[in-house]
């Protein structure tokens, strides 16, 4: 876990498994989402496109790419400036597979409102 002591957001894993997938992303993607959460922590999870994208219901992606390829973490806020990292994908197609939204939409659920 990524925690902040000067006012700025912390960065948190829905499981352990979430975040060993996370770190388990090849080198340059890996690196690349080292990058894009630091400035997280201090600027917010809003980075923009390309770094990240908002869809429906409070779900968003981080959006990775280095030499390996493509990949996609799913986010969501909460209160008190907290970020939790719900899903990880390596990303194969033009667009995101309707199956990791329904791994981490309801992952997304459990968090905000405490149910699966």
């Amino acid at each position: 876990m990524c925690y902040s002591s000067r006012g700025e957001y912390t960065i948190t894993y829905y499981s352990d498994v979430v975040q060993v997938e996370i770190l388990g992303l090849p080198d340059t993607l890996a690196a690349r989402y080292i990058v894009l959460t630091r400035r997280m922590v201090v600027l917010g999870p809003n980075l923009g496109e390309p770094h990240t994208k908002a869809f429906a219901g409070g779900l968003f992606e981080l959006r990775l790419k280095g030499a390996e390829g493509i990949a996609r973490v799913f986010f969501c806020t909460l209160i008190a400036k907290r970020i939790v990292m719900l899903h990880c994908f390596i990303k194969k197609s033009d667009k995101t597979p309707l199956r990791e939204r329904e791994i981490a939409e309801p992952r997304l659920k459990e968090v905000k409102h405490g149910y699966a």
